[in-house]
């Protein structure tokens, strides 16, 4: 048995009429906008698990939850020629670190144009059970958070924890109100050995010490009044820096943290505090100096900054299917790096004047990608820390290295198991070959072929091989799609808005 999101929205339309009700009290009743109600009535919205809960319990349908008890599969018909415009969302890894530092604010917090994706349900959810009071409003993507007084770490939802690796930046907010406390072991994408030593590395500088016990970590703090602190990370990850700005944030006197990570996420949170009344100097760079308050408590508003990894997803889906579209809103800063490397290999592309995006802050360009012949580049494609090309964008080019004209090596030193996962792009027709667990080699011009395949446990490599499904000759049924909707909202339908011709379904394929 199969359903669709057509079927879906049909039974969710016809429980709603049933019972008199009107689209509007409907999303008022499951917190989303009318406008979201009546695309998925029509089929065309990508639903998460908590939203087809939420619905289950508004409408007293369990046959909801039964019609999409199995996964979520996307079936692609290819190939596609896309065409139009479309606008980049804002970053769900910066929602995620503001969501864990609204904990840090006693006053009223909104965040504006937050993704309503898996990620963000599972931290809501942690929120939640933490006794964060939640109000979505506006077209269901603001959000208004008031924490209590005390935060009820003994209450934490543990399954909606452990399926998210972003617990971890809990650490950094809880410690400045317990001297003790425990959380789930963290979860996320298998991308092999992500250690959680730098987190306890940094945050033991601020009297934090962690214990691994049976299934949790066992927090306790030990506090100091050193007006002073210099703390060098043992790696300038993303996650790490934000936990240690959190941590630095209500720690009363200066903290300087060296080895910081200037990426987009990163800058997001610096901002975000800066609004909170916390002083720092640096933001962008590997230096940061924070001046902490022991105590924060005013009513702030923040809008989340463009998600450079989904601008780059999107140009890949032109540039893969040979098409040309426009990418609005794409945050110049994080992507330059991509660019030349791009440009390299024969990509063209038109770019506007910069504008400002509306953090103020970030700076934005609309990319319109061309159909372009594309060839190998010399060197081997690599990550680098921000400023250098971003490794969660990494994994595009390998499918569109597949399209370029020789041979190209792609060489992923910080993940154990995304090489391996990027090896699926062969079933698809890619002539990939995996030199060792962080080099790819790949030669093209590739053919695509339709197939079925299922997701690999990893975000980016997932996205990759929908993207080779829109330019394959015939279907391609990708099944288990959890993880792309972990990082993605609504994307089936959005890139159909380009003439993409992917189709949601739950359980067997009929």
């Amino acid at each position: 048995m199969s359903a669709t999101s057509q079927s879906l929205g049909i039974m969710i339309r016809e429980a709603r009429t049933s019972r008199g009700w009107s689209q509007q009290r409907l999303a008022d009743a499951v917190g989303t906008a009318q406008s979201a109600v009546h695309r998925i009535e029509n089929g065309q919205q990508n639903l998460s698990l908590n939203m087809i809960g939420r619905l289950a319990e508004a409408l007293d349908m369990p046959l909801i939850q039964t019609a999409t008890a199995g996964q979520m599969n996307f079936e692609i018909q290819g190939p596609t020629q896309l065409s139009g415009e479309i606008e980049v969302r804002t970053s769900k890894n910066a929602a995620v670190a503001l969501l864990c530092a609204s904990m840090l604010n006693r006053g009223r917090t909104v965040l504006r144009g937050i993704a309503r994706i898996e990620e963000v349900d599972r931290i809501c959810e942690v929120l939640e059970s933490l006794g964060v009071q939640m109000t979505w409003t506006g077209d269901g993507g603001d959000l208004e958070l008031v924490r209590p007084e005390t935060l009820s770490w003994e209450t934490i939802d543990q399954r909606a924890a452990r399926r998210t690796r972003s617990i971890l930046m809990f650490l950094g907010p809880l410690m400045h109100d317990y001297d003790e406390f425990k959380l789930p072991y963290a979860g996320g994408c298998d991308l092999g050995a992500r250690t959680v030593h730098p987190h306890m590395s940094a945050l033991r500088r601020f009297g934090l010490g962690v214990e691994a016990t049976e299934g949790h970590y066992h927090a306790t703090v030990d506090r100091d009044t050193m007006t002073e602190r210099h703390v060098t990370l043992v790696e300038r990850g993303d996650t790490v820096t934000e936990n240690a700005l959190m941590a630095a944030a209500r720690t009363p006197g200066v903290t300087v943290l060296r080895n910081a990570s200037g990426n987009y996420m990163v800058q997001d949170l610096c901002f975000f505090l800066q609004r909170l009344g916390v002083r720092i100097e640096g933001v962008g760079t590997t230096t940061l100096r924070v001046e902490g308050v022991r105590d924060i408590d005013v009513d702030v508003e923040y809008h989340i900054s463009e998600d450079p990894i989904e601008a780059m997803s999107l140009l890949t889906a032109g540039i893969v299917t040979n098409s040309e579209i426009t990418v609005r809103r794409c945050p110049i800063e994080f992507l330059e790096v991509e660019f030349a490397v791009l440009e390299e290999m024969g990509q063209r592309m038109t770019l506007s004047p910069e504008y400002t995006s509306r953090n103020g802050r970030s700076r934005l360009v609309d990319v319109t990608v061309h159909p372009s012949k594309l060839v190998a580049p010399l060197d081997k494609i690599h990550p680098m820390p921000f400023p250098g090309l971003n490794i969660d964008n990494l994994p595009f080019f390998a499918v569109i290295c597949a399209m370029a004209e020789g041979q190209s090596i792609i060489y992923d030193w910080v993940y154990d198991n995304r090489a391996i996962h990027l090896k699926k792009l062969a079933d698809l027709g890619a002539n990939v070959t995996l030199m060792d667990a962080h080099r790819l080699m790949i030669i093209g011009p590739t053919s695509w072929r339709g197939r079925d395949i299922e997701c690999p446990p990893a975000l980016r490599p997932s996205v990759c091989l929908l993207l080779a499904a829109m330019a394959a000759r015939g279907t391609t049924n990708l099944t288990d799609v959890y993880v792309i909707n972990r990082g993605y909202e609504d994307l089936p339908q959005r890139l159909n808005k380009l003439g993409a011709k992917i189709n949601v379904f739950w359980g067997e394929k009929a």
